[in-house]
């Protein structure tokens, strides 16, 4: 799906314009002209159409003229995943997205998980805390352990889906 934003002017005197590249944000901002003739420079980028991971991201980074390139390059070279932990580690965890962020600089677990409830579980049947005769595994309180694992886990929803991470 292409991503389509709208420039939108400041100067009130001047309409905004839709784009779907940097390169026809370049053309269509450096052609334009309020209604006295003056070139128009300050532009609000507002996110209309596209995927909801990239809206999300556009929303997380603070999409504006500074950063356009970087949403840009994002959009079209990194895989969902890249984008999820981006918009975690910005959007949730309060790191900066800067000219060079790369979704390497973020050290995040992130689990494809509904509850904290369901991440206790998955813990458990992987082991994390030994091995558990089949006899005693009614017994363990899993609901004890989502409470435990909600110090250091959090929630949240990106593109429609549920995640729990935790910044290492």
């Amino acid at each position: 799906m292409t991503t389509q934003l709208h420039a939108q002017p400041y100067d009130l005197a001047a309409t905004g314009f839709y784009f779907d590249s940097l390169e026809a944000y370049k053309a269509k901002a450096a052609k334009l002209r309020n209604d006295y003739g003056d070139p128009v420079e300050e532009f609000e980028i507002q996110f209309i159409d596209g995927d909801n991971i990239d809206c999300d991201l556009a929303q997380a980074i603070g999409i504006n003229q500074a950063n356009l390139a970087q949403y840009f390059e994002a959009v079209e070279t990194w895989e969902e995943h890249e984008k999820t932990v981006v918009i975690l580690a910005v959007g949730e965890c309060g790191y900066r997205f800067e000219a060079t962020t790369q979704p390497s600089d973020f050290d995040l677990d992130v689990y494809d998980i509904d509850t904290m409830r369901d991440l206790a579980e998955q813990f458990v049947d992987e082991g994390l805390f030994g091995d558990i005769p089949e006899r005693l595994q009614f017994y363990i309180d899993l609901d004890a352990i989502a409470r435990d694992l909600a110090v250091d886990y959090s929630e949240a929803e990106v593109a429609g889906t549920r995640l729990i991470y935790r910044a290492a």
